[in-house]
């Protein structure tokens, strides 16, 4: 899949779904009807660029080359890869003994892998399957969370 058709396919799929997009990445966030925008934390993106603070592990460079990242959570996280790793002081790249350049494999984040992050470079339609269920599944948590807080908001 390439980053045009996740979008269309999110934005088909996922009522409330607010894209922001910079410089060729996109973050996506849940926003009610007539909610505004709270930009605060996106629960998946598609980044097109290697981060300087990443040191291009993920090798981004590469033409056509895309990482998509989703919100997975703890419990999903270490269903798939074990516990979650403590973070880095300076929040650079893990060691989580993935190739964190390797196409269409499902692995933790190379930064975020401790707040329950996961990614995928360039998944084909086997990874997206499944992928997807973890992506509606982060889309219902921001859901939940955005109505918590205005409903929190909306009180006296």
């Amino acid at each position: 899949m390439d980053v045009e058709a996740i979008v269309e396919l999110m934005r088909r799929e996922l009522p409330g779904l607010d894209v922001l997009e910079h410089e060729g990445n996109r973050f996506f966030y849940y926003r009610p009807l007539a909610g505004e925008p709270d930009h605060r934390l996106p629960f998946a993106t598609i980044v097109t660029g290697d981060d300087p603070h990443e040191g291009g592990v993920a090798r981004l460079d590469r033409p056509g080359v895309f990482r998509f990242n989703v919100a997975a959570g703890r419990e999903e996280y270490e269903r798939r890869f074990g516990p979650l790793p403590a973070p880095r002081p300076d929040w650079g790249v893990l060691d989580t003994g993935h190739d964190h350049a390797a196409l269409d494999t499902l692995m933790p984040h190379p930064v975020y892998a401790p707040m329950g992050w996961v990614c995928v470079l360039n998944p084909g339609e086997g990874t997206w399957r499944e992928v997807w269920p973890l992506v509606v599944a982060a889309f219902e948590t921001a859901r939940r969370q955005r109505e918590a807080r205005d409903g929190r908001a909306a009180r006296p």
